[in-house]
């Protein structure tokens, strides 16, 4: 069962559940898909997030679709999105294709990379190792534009974010905060663990689609030298 309740007049939040996990995320991926099938009139934008769609519409096209039955814009919507979750064998998630972030670890641009194999009792080499081994996915995209939150981190990874968050976080750091790994962006303060930084651009506001990635997406990160690095900032 699904719960929707109304954030704004004209936005409404479909909860699905309350475990972050792959099969919640699924889910949530395939009825954002229905939905962009199956728009309802007014419809113009769907946001997924760990256990929620958030669904934003014209109030003005939604109140006055007479094929959305109820008396205010929530009933109308609402209404809908529920018996829209009865549909029967909706289509398919497509699996993205794998992407590759490239990321130098360590050093200046990965301060905290000694600090996470020192609290797990590993190397630094066995930190990247098993960094770069893991297929991650983006369950949402929030806290700032372009910020890409992703599971799928190995266990062994799993640090608690720092007592005092920075005050600038460099765009291309790569953290750790739980269980949950991601790149900032864009400078901002942050309180992941840093452990590496990318020459990839997460978000560029000239570009038709700013955000490089988003929620289903599969990344695999590579180690990559620091000549490496610099050139592809270049």
């Amino acid at each position: 069962m699904i719960q929707i309740y109304p954030i704004s007049e004209s936005a409404v939040t479909i909860e699905f559940g309350n475990a972050i996990n792959e099969a919640l995320m699924l889910r949530i991926a395939g009825f954002n898909q229905l939905l962009k099938q199956k728009p309802f009139p007014g419809l113009y934008d769907a946001v997924p997030a760990y256990t929620t769609l958030t669904v934003f519409f014209d109030p003005l096209v939604v109140i006055r679709a007479t094929a959305l039955p109820g008396k205010s814009c929530y009933e109308k919507v609402s209404g809908y999105l529920q018996q829209l979750q009865g549909v029967n064998n909706p289509a398919p998630v497509a699996q993205n294709d794998i992407i590759v972030i490239p990321v130098y670890y360590g050093g200046e641009l990965g301060p905290d990379l000694e600090y996470v194999a020192d609290y797990h009792q590993l190397s630094v080499d066995e930190v990247i190792h098993i960094h770069t081994s893991a297929i991650c996915k983006v369950y949402m995209i929030g806290f700032i534009p372009g910020f890409a939150y992703m599971g799928g981190l190995d266990d062994r990874l799993e640090t608690p974010r720092k007592a005092t968050p920075r005050s600038a976080v460099p765009a291309g750091a790569v953290g750790i905060a739980g269980k949950q790994t991601g790149i900032y962006p864009l400078q901002t303060p942050g309180g992941w663990q840093i452990i590496g930084q990318t020459p990839v651009k997460l978000f560029d506001a000239s570009r038709q689609i700013p955000s490089l990635l988003k929620a289903g997406d599969r990344i695999r990160f590579e180690a990559v030298t620091l000549s490496a690095f610099q050139n592809h900032k270049q």
